[in-house]
C-alpha cells in the first residue's frame, strides 16, 4: 500500500504523519497520536462514537480516510477541555447525568460542540438532530439534551 505524507493540525498542534492510504482518520488519531477519546463503535459511521470536528464539521473519523485530513484541523474530545478545568459542555453533561459507561460520549460532545459552535441556542429539536447520529444505550438521551441545553445557557 502506498504510504502518504499527512500534515494536519489536532486539537491546535500541528502534525507531520506518514500514513498508509487505506487508514483512517480514527487509526491515525488513535494509534499514531495517541488520542483515544474517539471510540471504534462500528467502523461504518452508524454509531458516532468516533466523532471528531474536522474544519468545524462534525465527521465520523472511521469513514475518514487519513490522506483525506491532510490540511485539516481536527478537534477530537481531548482538546475540548482540561481534567482539571472542563469545558462547559463536559461539565454539563456530569452535573446533568448524562454519563453512564462514557463509551460514546466523546462522539455526543463532539456533536454537540460542532452544533453549539453553529447555534449557540439549540431548540430540543435542534440538540436532537445533531445528535442523532450519536447512539447511546445507556441514556435515553434526555439527559444528553439537557446537558447541551444546560451548557447552551452558560457559553
Amino acid at each position: 500500500m502506498s504510504q502518504h505524507t499527512i500534515s494536519l493540525t489536532v486539537n491546535g498542534q500541528a502534525y507531520t504523519l506518514t500514513s498508509a492510504a487505506n487508514r483512517t482518520l480514527l487509526q491515525l488519531l488513535r494509534e499514531d497520536l495517541g488520542l483515544t477519546g474517539a471510540k471504534d463503535g462500528c467502523s461504518e459511521g452508524e454509531c458516532g462514537a468516533c466523532t471528531v470536528i474536522m474544519d468545524g464539521k462534525a465527521v465520523n473519523a472511521c469513514l475518514v480516510l487519513a490522506p483525506q485530513a491532510d490540511g485539516r484541523d481536527i478537534l477530537t474530545i481531548e482538546g475540548v477541555g482540561r481534567r482539571d478545568r472542563p469545558h462547559p459542555l463536559q461539565q454539563a453533561f456530569v452535573e446533568q447525568g448524562a454519563v453512564q459507561c462514557g463509551y460514546c460520549i466523546p462522539g455526543a460532545i463532539m456533536s454537540a460542540y460542532a452544533l453549539l459552535q453553529e447555534n449557540a441556542h439549540p431548540t430540543d429539536e435542534d440538540i436532537r438532530r445533531a445528535i442523532a447520529g450519536n447512539l447511546c444505550r445507556c441514556t435515553g438521551y434526555t439527559k444528553i439534551v439537557a446537558a447541551v441545553k444546560a451548557a447552551a445557557s452558560n457559553l
